[in-house]
């Protein structure tokens, strides 16, 4: 909640920021909140029934996960700035949608061992101690097409205050993963194990996580013209 509040502070003060910079123009803000978190956009008129819309996305999130030998405690952390196009082919408000996203979206695991204090890790058990700390990590590729549709031209004649919402996909690709430990006690030899066991443990996170290379944005919020 702290960081909702956090969020929403930051789109107030770029709000009040941006006034300033658009007043005298024909360009619209617009604050929602969705899949991609909390974001901001600008809105800019390039043709009767084209909009260029910049914005800026932003949320953390925790969860638990695990794959089958190693739970996780897990924090997704949305950031994802996205350049499109907006074309109007009627109008009542209805958009379709499209562009890049650069996509800083990613997540950070760190391991927890079982109630015993142990991994039991590609078949092979180690000691909390002897581990040290487990830590997983999923990347996406940095810049994604967008495509979708949506409702509200905000920077439509006369608008003022208005209604803005997407239904669309980011197409991000299969993830990139990675498990590692730091801190291992062990001797050597169990380490060089570990090292070869959490490599085992990188390939099954990485099969869990395949085939998610669509992220579907859903988005609502309220825009303002100047």
């Amino acid at each position: 909640m702290r960081r909702l509040q956090l969020s929403c502070a930051c789109f107030i003060g770029l709000a009040t920021f941006g006034s300033g910079l658009v007043h005298a123009a024909n360009l619209a803000l617009s604050g929602e909140l969705g899949t991609t978190g909390v974001g901001a956009h600008l809105s800019v008129p390039l043709a009767p029934t084209l909009n260029a819309r910049f914005g800026i996305n932003y949320f953390d999130y925790s969860f638990n996960s695990s794959t089958n030998d190693v739970n996780y405690d897990a924090r997704a952390k949305l950031r994802t700035f996205d350049a499109l196009l907006d074309w109007f082919p009627f109008a009542n408000g209805f958009r379709l949608s499209g562009g890049v996203v650069y996509n800083g979206n990613k997540i950070d695991a760190t391991g927890k061992p079982k109630a015993n204090g142990i991994y039991t890790i590609n078949g092979n058990i180690y000691t909390a101690s002897q581990a040290g700390q487990v830590d997983g990590r999923i990347d996406f590729k940095k810049f994604a097409p967008y495509l979708g549709l949506g409702y509200g031209n905000a920077v439509a004649p006369g608008r003022g205050w208005g209604l803005t919402a997407d239904l669309g996909v980011m197409f991000q690709g299969n993830a990139s993963t990675s498990v590692s430990s730091s801190g291992c006690t062990a001797p050597a030899p169990l380490c060089a194990r570990l090292a070869t066991d959490l490599a085992a443990e990188n390939a099954e996170l990485s099969d869990k996580v395949h085939g998610y290379n669509l992220y579907p944005v859903v988005r609502v919020g309220v825009s303002y013209r100047f």
